[in-house]
């Protein structure tokens, strides 16, 4: 008996927690596809697509992360997922 009044209460107690908790999902993240052209570097690519007041490496590890590259090499006629 004391075990089901202490569960009653920790239900007491956790309901009204649980239900002001708000979830939210994530944005939906867009990308534009490139594909390499021989003489391209992942610098030139995240240059020409950054924002004017943009920060350029921090396009270059987006376009990495997106991409799943390891290192900054690149080969013509690859595609790239570039985050919008």
């Amino acid at each position: 008996m004391p075990a089901i009044a202490l569960a009653a209460l920790g239900l007491m107690v956790a309901l009204p927690t649980l239900s002001s908790v708000r979830l939210y999902a994530a944005t939906t993240q867009h990308y534009a596809s490139v594909t390499v052209q021989p003489g391209d570097t992942l610098w030139s690519i995240a240059s020409s697509r950054s924002r004017s007041n943009g920060d350029v490496q921090e396009l270059v590890d987006r376009i990495t992360d997106a991409n799943h590259l390891s290192g900054g090499t690149i080969q013509p006629g690859e595609r790239l997922r570039i985050p919008l």
